[in-house]
């Protein structure tokens, strides 16, 4: 007994698999649209071909099967208005296209022998009307089950079959006429359904293709093509899903930015291809870390941002981080080449105050910043002193912005001695801003508040006409230091002003030092080197400032035109031990073996001073020496040591 049955079933089965990878579900959504409305049909024209047999046929026949089968249709149909596809799994929406291929047969077998035995029952009209019935019951199941031809092809071919035999047994002429024209529009229309189906398979087909290429570009788009990971894009959009989502409204999260250290070293000594390697080498590692609550991305050079679940606290996302900074601080073997690049990291975590992705990245860029600063090779928690901090700064660029420059800025002048002569050989210019809402502000602050808002090469060129003013009233044989920011020297048009302002001053350049960090000179190396080379063909000197605090600057001194080194005062600590004094008589050895000046910084006690000179330094710089001071106080204390030279003369 379950043979058929399991026949039957394998039979729908394989004629309802999707073709061409026609999914199940839009099978449905097409359906839903015309199904309805074939119940509909059904139902009036069992109502119409009852009506007219309602004097002639049983009262089982016009009555009570058209009862039955008119509720189980109104049934079917509000099933269909209440369906909802697009909900189904694709394994549910087959099984739904099964089960209407069943009820399909059902259905047609009902209508069909119903109407041929309602033929027995009243004249021709009568009999007229039942294959008329039979007629439009063919061409509304096919016209509404285009989308299911398995179904469309069973119902006609079981409403055809009893209907054709009906006509052909009766030997009456005109249902043979009637049965070969119904057979003759049936065949068209299986053909034009056919057509139409095949049609809409290509459709779909075509459509998934383009879905799949549609899905594919989008993931290219958010693909960093070297690493393999997620990029900024996609950084940012699950950042903004993360802050935005109701479900994760009071979920805590946190959002990381790690950025490798030393890694400009790397291209600019091994080339880009070996940086590249390294990069793909810190996304491998980087990628072991992502998880179902972990999202790894790389938002640009040797950038990488990470967000993740912060539910068990500060402490274990922080732990977390450092432990990507572990990561990504082992050594890289590329080749016969071993690197290492440090990682450090700035960590911020989403409360109510930072629903906004871009004041949450800030404040993870400036714990990096900080950990960049102060804590390289880990990562930094930001907090409460950072946001204190960041208004502090704040404040500063605002009250920069408003500032009368002119008026509210001044130099002071630091001496540098010749021990040799013991006379003041140049005078570096340090900035003093004054402002009125804020007080006395550091350089340190201002000058970063300026590179941050956009004004710095504003505040260069006024100061560095202040110190080239100044600088005509010193001796004719006394220097003049300044500072460029890495900014100025960045900058072709602040080069170009420079140069005007040293030459529309009347100062001669010769007498002029611009010191540069190493800062300056990382930020990008051949335009520095070009900056420098234009300075130098006027005349004026460059100076290395804070020697020995970076981890290249080597490299720096061979490949740059540089006229003096100025040793960093972070040497005089350790100056009264054997390698502290190893390393100044080192670099200032050095400095006379490539014909440099050396300076040494950080001066502060006659002990100190007495080893510099022990160890052939001739121009030193500190607070022993003298105090950064006005430049009334600097040419009266001028004066006075050069009172003191002639009486000692």
């Amino acid at each position: 007994m379950n043979r058929p049955k399991h026949a039957l079933s394998t039979l729908i089965a394989a004629l309802t698999k999707s073709p061409r990878g026609l999914t199940a579900i839009r099978q449905l959504a097409e359906l839903q649209k015309q199904v309805p409305s074939l119940y509909g049909l059904l139902s009036v024209n069992a109502c119409a071909l009852a009506a007219t047999h309602y004097a002639l046929a049983p009262a089982i026949l016009t009555l009570g099967i058209p009862a039955v089968v008119i509720s189980l249709c109104l049934i079917r149909g509000v099933h269909w208005l209440r369906l909802r596809p697009e909900t189904l799994s694709e394994a549910q929406a087959v099984h739904h296209l099964r089960r209407t291929t069943v009820l399909t047969i059902f259905f047609s077998i009902v209508f069909v022998v119903w109407a041929m035995v309602l033929t027995g029952f009243g004249g021709p009209y009568e009999q007229g009307h039942a294959a008329i019935f039979v007629a439009v019951t063919v061409i509304a199941c096919i016209f509404c089950l285009t989308h299911l031809p398995v179904a469309a092809f069973l119902v006609t071919g079981i409403v055809m079959s009893v209907f054709l035999f009906c006509c052909v047994t009766s030997g009456n002429k005109v249902f043979l006429a009637i049965a070969a024209n119904t057979a003759f529009v049936t065949v068209v229309m299986v053909r034009t359904l056919n057509t139409n189906y095949r049609a809409f398979v290509d459709l779909v087909a075509s459509q998934a293709v383009a879905s799949r290429l549609s899905e594919e570009n989008a993931r290219l788009a958010q693909t960093d093509s070297l690493t393999g990971l997620p990029n900024r894009r996609y950084f940012f959009q699950k950042l903004d899903e993360a802050i935005r989502s109701p479900s994760e409204a009071g979920a805590p999260f946190a959002l990381a930015i790690f950025d490798l250290d030393r890694f400009k070293p790397i291209n600019d000594t091994y080339g880009h291809n070996v940086g590249d390697r390294v990069l793909a080498e810190a996304g491998r590692r980087l990628a072991e870390f992502a998880s179902a609550d972990v999202v790894v991305t790389r938002l640009g050079g040797d950038e990488f941002g990470v967000i993740l679940r912060a539910s068990e606290g500060a402490a274990a996302a922080l732990a977390f981080c450092d432990g990507i900074c572990t990561a990504l601080q082992q050594p890289t073997r590329i080749g016969d080449i071993r690197v290492v690049t440090g990682c450090s990291g700035g960590l911020a975590l989403s409360c109510k105050a930072t629903r906004d992705a871009d004041a949450l990245f800030d404040r993870a860029d400036y714990a990096l910043y900080h950990s960049k600063e102060q804590r390289r090779g880990a990562t930094t928690l930001f907090s409460q002193e950072h946001k204190d901090a960041i208004h502090a700064e704040q404040a500063v660029e605002t009250a920069l912005r408003t500032a009368d420059l002119a008026a509210e800025m001044v130099l002071h002048y630091q001496p540098i001695l010749d021990t040799e002569t013991g006379r003041i050989a140049f005078v570096e210019g340090l900035a003093r801003w004054t402002s009125p809402s804020l007080g006395q502000v550091g350089p340190d602050r201002f000058i970063a508040a300026a590179e941050r808002c956009g004004m710095i090469h504003t505040v260069t060129l006024l100061l560095l006409r202040k110190a080239l003013a100044d600088g005509a009233r010193l001796p004719p044989e006394t220097g003049l230091s300044f500072n460029l920011s890495a900014h100025d020297l960045a900058s072709p048009e602040t080069v170009l002003a420079i140069l005007a302002a040293v030459q529309g001053s009347g100062f001669d350049p010769r007498r002029l030092t611009l010191e540069l960090t190493e800062t300056a000179l990382m930020r990008d190396f051949d335009h520095a080197k070009a900056a420098i080379t234009a300075l130098r063909s006027l005349g004026i000197k460059i100076a290395l400032d804070d020697f020995g605090t970076g981890y290249s600057s080597l490299g720096y001194v061979h490949r740059l035109p540089l006229d003096k080194i100025k040793i960093d005062r972070s040497f005089m600590v350790d100056i009264n031990t054997d390698r502290g004094c190893s390393l100044i008589s080192t670099i200032l050895d050095l400095c006379r073996n490539l014909g440099l000046d050396g300076i040494v910084e950080g001066i502060e006690t006659q002990a100190q001073l007495d080893v510099a000179r022990r160890h052939g330094s001739r121009y030193v710089q500190g607070y022993h020496i003298g105090r950064p001071m006005p430049l009334a106080a600097l040419l009266q204390r001028m004066d006075h040591d050069a009172g003191a030279v002639r009486r000692r003369a």
